[in-house]
């Protein structure tokens, strides 16, 4: 009979020890070993949990001095550079910069699978004070590519970048000196088709910055609409979805016929493209384009 008792007290332990390993893994269950250096705490699981709470806090600043983090060792000695053995520079740390003493709430010690959702813990700015997280270069390198480097010096990172998504960032035109607002291709790639070639970098003339499309276009400075061509707009742009799309043979003098025996007579075979030679309605070309010829082209 007492046989009987032991085996059904043991049952239930295990039933309860299995149930707690389900319902409370990061309680129960070690994923991996220890990170190198708590690896003299192997055999020591209390010297950081607390019994039915796991790893505490309390326990973690009982041999880590939340003044020393991330700059001394546990026994005082400045914190070393893995690969170069040099001292690291007493500059801020963020670990005295947080909002509450939590450890846990970044760190797993264990190597291994993360069990648990509670185990996958990015860091969180969130957990910085408010003037800490305007402060991203106390951290993070400054960089030191073209587009940063051009950037007025009072605007900080949190102008164009948020902690939830640094990319993609959300660009401020405002943060740039009026010099290179007037010059955009100095990041931008400037466009190579015909229409924009004669545009000498004023894209100001079209375009904004707070919308750069749709693009405003004046046929008055670029292509004038003048004599016999004041037309609506349905005349060339069959599309009014996509503005860029035009036609000239929507007029009886320029129907398809008579445009191919007007340019073939000049060895022109490239005669689709009209704008890339007329720049202007007008019946003769202005000499900014010179369109595509082949087979008797002209000097």
């Amino acid at each position: 009979m007492k046989g009987r008792w032991l085996w059904i007290v043991i049952a239930a332990n295990l039933v309860v020890l299995v149930a707690l390993a389900f319902v409370l893994p990061h309680l129960m269950v070690s994923p991996g070993p220890l990170i190198p250096g708590h690896a003299t705490l192997t055999t020591d699981c209390w010297a950081c949990h607390a019994p039915l709470r796991g790893a505490t806090t309390e326990r973690c600043i009982a041999c880590h001095t939340v003044a020393d983090i991330g700059l001394r060792t546990t026994k005082g000695q400045p914190v070393k550079l893995a690969k170069t053995g040099r001292a690291t520079p007493m500059k801020m740390s963020f670990h005295q910069e947080l909002t509450e003493q939590d450890c846990m709430a970044c760190h797993s010690d264990h190597a291994g699978p993360k069990l648990t959702q509670r185990d996958r813990r990015p860091f969180s700015h969130a957990l910085l004070r408010v003037a800490t997280r305007e402060r991203c270069a106390s951290c993070h390198a400054t960089p030191t590519d073209d587009r940063h480097r051009k950037l007025n010096p009072a605007m900080g990172c949190v102008t164009c970048h948020t902690a939830e998504g640094w990319k993609p960032a959300h660009f401020d035109h405002a943060a740039l000196t009026k010099v290179e607002l007037d010059r955009c291709e100095t990041c931008h790639k400037p466009p190579g088709d015909s229409l924009h070639r004669p545009i000498k970098g004023n894209c100001a003339q079209c375009h904004s910055t707070q919308a750069w499309e749709p693009a405003t276009f004046e046929h008055d400075k670029l292509f004038v609409l003048d004599r016999d061509h004041n037309a609506s707009c349905e005349t060339c742009h069959k599309n009014p979805a996509d503005y860029r799309q035009y036609t000239c043979y929507g007029c009886h003098e320029h129907t398809l016929a008579n445009v191919r025996q007007e340019h073939e007579e000049e060895g022109i075979r490239n005669f689709d493209n009209c704008v890339k030679c007329h720049r202007s309605a007008d019946e003769e070309p202005r000499g900014e384009g010179g369109g595509d010829r082949k087979d008797g082209e002209r000097d």
